[in-house]
């Protein structure tokens, strides 16, 4: 009964939203509770409810957007007077395998009067392979990558789900758990004239968008349609299930992504493994089953009417669009589905060239979705 009265304490007033009546929400609130039969997999906190969203999906939206400009972190949002500065942490892949994610990322920011200041000399986050042979070396090196940040008096920002994640978890590990640590990693820190205070955040670019440049005003920056382009999300593991103190987002029923779609103007599609593994992480010893396990994440999407998927995973996307000649072998079908950056799809939204957001550098080929948007 509470599902059904979200609205209501929202303060929306919908007519399709009131005839749905407590007894359809029932039944599918019990559905729903079936088909996942996991005691972890509850709606967020003042989150739409799915048949919410399908019912008033613009109603809904607002009410994200609302949300997420007020509740989390009570953060500041951009205005025509305040911009938006952050610490830019690249990561490896944006810089080598995924060149494209790091072209797109700065061309956006450009573009929406986001400065970012890149730290040059950060190293790599381990990915979080580094703690399986040794912890502290981990928190070592990703407290300098973090003192980094701290020396500008910036917040770091990063468009890898995965260097979030390791970044994220130690700063909140050392700044709130283990102060024993911190202290002893300090120590070695202060040999090479660095300090970790646990001063500033580690965000992915998909929450800066929504919680510090807002949804609304980036609706207000897309001047190409994205009407006919319907886009499947894949999230990744670290951006779910690696939240720490920042709980942006249900790490079982997400809606980031999908909003942010919506407000460029795409059709979200959903489809059985969007919040799933892609494989990589077992692609170098146990390579047919990761492609396997990317296999049933593509044709599901296909299935489902994407057009293509967007990620904002560099890691996700080497498995899911570096791979895909490889998972089409495994699986004995042909897919061919686009896997776009989560920055390329903004940048196609706000009227840049496909060339400059690397469109030409997928292995699987992005021309069906251009051809779309009659950019070819």
């Amino acid at each position: 009964q509470g599902f059904y009265f979200w609205a209501l304490r929202k303060g929306l007033r919908s007519k399709p939203f009131l005839k749905v009546g407590f007894k359809l929400f029932r039944t599918h609130i019990s559905l729903v509770g079936r088909k996942n039969q996991n005691p972890k997999d509850r709606w967020r906190r003042g989150s739409p409810p799915p048949i919410f969203r399908v019912l008033c999906p613009k109603q809904a939206l607002r009410c994200y957007i609302k949300q997420n400009e007020t509740d989390f972190g009570n953060r500041e949002i951009m205005t025509e007077t305040k911009a938006l500065k952050y610490a830019y942490y690249s990561g490896c892949v944006a810089k080598g395998a995924c060149k494209e994610l790091h072209a797109s990322t700065t061309a956006i920011a450009q573009a929406l009067g986001i400065e970012l200041v890149e730290l040059h000399k950060a190293t790599c986050c381990g990915s979080g392979t580094f703690k399986e042979t040794d912890e502290l070396m981990e928190d070592v090196i990703n407290a300098r990558n973090i003192a980094l940040a701290e020396e500008l008096n910036l917040t770091v920002m990063t468009q890898c789900s995965t260097c979030q994640g390791v970044l994220g978890r130690v700063n909140d590990r050392l700044t709130s758990v283990d102060t024993d640590r911190k202290e002893e990693v300090n120590t070695i820190l202060n040999t090479q004239g660095h300090h970790f205070q646990g001063s500033t955040e580690v965000l992915h670019l998909l929450w800066i968008l929504i919680r510090d440049y807002g949804l609304q005003r980036l609706a207000t920056k897309v001047s190409r349609s994205l009407a006919n382009l319907n886009c499947a999300a894949f999230y990744g593991c670290y951006l779910l299930r690696s939240q720490t103190v920042t709980r942006f987002d249900d790490p079982f029923r997400p809606e980031s992504l999908e909003n942010v779609f919506r407000t460029v103007g795409a059709t979200p599609v959903y489809y059985e493994g969007r919040v799933q593994c892609c494989g990589w992480p077992i692609s170098s010893y146990a390579p047919k089953e990761s492609f396997s396990m990317a296999g049933r994440h593509l044709t599901a999407a296909i299935a489902s009417g994407a057009d293509c998927i967007v990620t904002p995973c560099p890691l996700c996307h080497l498995n899911l669009d570096s791979r895909q000649p490889e998972v089409e072998q495994v699986i004995g079908q042909k897919l061919g589905i686009p896997i776009l950056h989560l920055p390329q799809l903004i940048g196609l939204a706000i009227g840049l060239d496909p060339k400059v957001l690397g469109l030409d550098r997928h292995i699987v080929s992005t021309s069906s979705v251009l051809q779309k948007l009659a950019l070819l």
